[in-house]
């Protein structure tokens, strides 16, 4: 009767240790092969992500090395005998400026272009050599009492024909100049010193920087003391009711809003009803505040809630007051999750083009914002601009201010990571 119960106990229930069965090594090879083929599908979207971001890097590194150079044609000038009727007392003493504003440098560029180059040497100069020639009087009116030689800004064609990519007339003229030694490819300076401009070669990226660092600035200063005392008060005071949960909805709802819609309401607040001034850093870093505020909320409520309990009881234990248990033992535990929603948060924020759009930060700005209050624009918006550009100048331009942007972005990041270890180590 045993031995009966013991074979049908077998057959019912097969011990699964049978290592040397048939089934087992099946079984087992199948487990393998599912492994191999999922460490290869892994390593293959690993090497796929990778590929798309070397390729991205190559693309806009390749553009924009360009975009940080320019082309200059050496152009000789005779002051005394051109129509210029411009005297070097007159720019070096009171109202100077407006001396320079009435001169026609147009008109001297053309002229001299013609005679040393020919009939068409006008060409060779961008639109923006007037503003270098007069620069070049401004620094050094003594240059107005004879000849001097002055290297302008080459035309869009011609820069481009230097640099590899342009028409085979502009080579062919680049190559003709270059053998004279009239023409020479260097560091564009006024690219990271200048704002925008209508010509491509005089367009810089400093207005857009300055825009945006004082936009961050303002937004940094709201949405991270505002966001870290909301988490603090929901996860150490707020009761538990129905109250409390319906702000915890509203704002993971906020964190997921399409940012469109906080430019819509910092249009309505900041500017319709606020009147404060339009394009202006604080609205931007007003309005990226409004978005970056619940990011940040997450982030802490979530950082606070991973703080040991025991942290808590231990500090109460000693005498400690509530308050004092919060911001000299949980915050300080919690910071570097906290930082790391804020790095989350501003990395959007910096990218962000929609919401500024709708305050209108995208105006022509020709000088860098003095203040928080002066009308201004934004890398992101900045780029956006000059990617609709007709210009084929502006292609490389567009690349260089990205690589800007991604230079200002990962600065800004590594900072906060700095902050983030130095308090980690602490603790």
């Amino acid at each position: 009767m045993s031995d009966l119960a013991s074979s049908t106990r077998d057959t019912i229930d097969p011990t699964p240790t049978d290592w040397a069965g048939s089934a087992m090594q099946r079984r087992i090879r199948k487990r393998y092969a599912a492994e191999r083929r999922f460490k290869l599908i892994g390593l293959g979207a690993v090497l796929l992500s990778a590929g798309f971001l070397a390729f991205l890097l190559v693309t806009m590194i390749g553009n924009g090395a360009r975009g940080f150079t320019q082309t200059e044609v050496a152009l000789e000038v005779d002051f005394p005998r051109s129509s210029l009727f411009l005297d070097p007392a007159a720019v070096q003493g009171f109202g100077g400026e407006q001396a320079l504003a009435n001169a026609d440098f147009d008109t001297l560029v053309g002229e001299a272009a013609r005679a040393q180059y020919g009939a068409n040497g006008a060409a060779l100069f961008s639109d923006g050599a007037r503003l270098r020639l007069r620069d070049a009087v401004r620094d050094n009116p003594e240059i107005l009492r004879g000849r001097a030689t002055i290297w302008l800004p080459a035309s869009t064609e011609l820069d481009s024909a230097a640099k590899g990519g342009g028409a085979a007339a502009a080579e062919a003229i680049y190559d003709g100049l270059a053998a004279q030694n009239r023409v020479r490819t260097g560091l564009n300076w006024s690219f990271l010193t200048g704002a925008d401009s209508t010509d491509p070669t005089l367009v810089g990226i400093w207005g857009a920087f300055k825009g945006s660092l004082l936009t961050m600035l303002v937004t940094l200063a709201l949405a991270f003391p505002i966001g870290v005392l909301s988490a603090v008060y929901l996860e150490e005071y707020a009761p538990r009711n129905r109250w409390t949960d319906m702000i915890e909805v509203s704002i993971n709802n906020l964190a997921a809003v399409p940012s469109i819609i906080f430019g819509l309401l910092g249009l309505a607040i900041f500017l319709n009803f606020m009147h404060l001034p339009r394009s202006a850093p604080i609205v931007g870093g007003l309005t990226l505040a409004l978005m970056t505020m619940p990011v940040i909320v997450i982030a802490g409520r979530n950082a606070i809630k991973s703080v040991p309990p025991s942290i808590r009881d231990a500090a109460l234990g000693i005498g400690a007051s509530r308050i004092q248990v919060v911001f000299h033992h949980v915050l300080p535990l919690a910071l570097p999750g906290i930082l790391t929603g804020t790095i989350i948060g501003m990395a959007r924020a910096l990218g962000e083009t929609a919401p500024l759009l709708m305050i209108g930060m995208r105006a022509f700005i020709s000088s860098p914002p003095g203040g928080f209050s002066d009308s201004a624009t934004a890398l992101p918006v900045q780029i956006f601009l000059w990617s609709d550009e007709v210009s084929r100048g502006f292609v490389e331009k567009t690349s260089a201010a990205i690589i800007v942007l991604l230079v200002f972005l990962l600065a800004m990041n590594g900072l906060a990571i700095y902050l983030r270890n130095r308090f980690e180590q602490r603790w």
